[in-house]
Parts: C-alpha cells; sequence; structure tokens
C-alpha cells in the first residue's frame, strides 16, 4: 500500500512501523523479558492497533485511491496493436 498510493503515505509507514514491532514483542514474550499481557507488550502494539483501525475507518469513509500502477498498465495496454493472421 506505500508503493502504490492506496492509502496516504503516513499511514502506510504507520503499518510498516507496527507490524515489526508487533513481531519484536512477541520474540520478547518468547525469551521471557516481560509477560505477553503487560504495559511493555501493549506499548509495542498500539502502532499496529492504530495502523488496523485507521485502515478500517478509512476503507469505509472514503475507499481505495485509484491506483497509479493500475492506470499505467491500463495506458499501456491501449496502445497495444493486435496482429491479424492471413
Amino acid at each position: 500500500m506505500y508503493r502504490s498510493g492506496l492509502v496516504p503515505r503516513a499511514m502506510a509507514v504507520l503499518g510498516l512501523i507496527g507490524g515489526p514491532l508487533v513481531c519484536a514483542t512477541g520474540i520478547a514474550v518468547l525469551f521471557g523479558l516481560y509477560e505477553q499481557v503487560s504495559v511493555w507488550s501493549f506499548i509495542a502494539t498500539l502502532p499496529e492497533i492504530a495502523w488496523e483501525a485507521t485502515l478500517g475507518i478509512w476503507l469505509i469513509a472514503k475507499g481505495f485511491k485509484p491506483s497509479p500502477i493500475l492506470r499505467e498498465g491500463s495506458a499501456a495496454a491501449g496502445r497495444t496493436r493486435t496482429l491479424r493472421t492471413a
């Protein structure tokens, strides 16, 4: 979503930060640094919670933006020629 621009870049960055933090907190729990249900785990999971909430609200309110990748592909498809066999 970051590359294609389907949602605002700031929202996509929130997801790119939140995902690795959730993985890191899961690994920290596995190594016993803190409990799964703790303040530290919640703090590390906040960006992911914000990402998922804003994505859901954004899609309900506005939907995806038209993708620049698809627009480039359709323009290229319009330029192609068909070959006829005799």
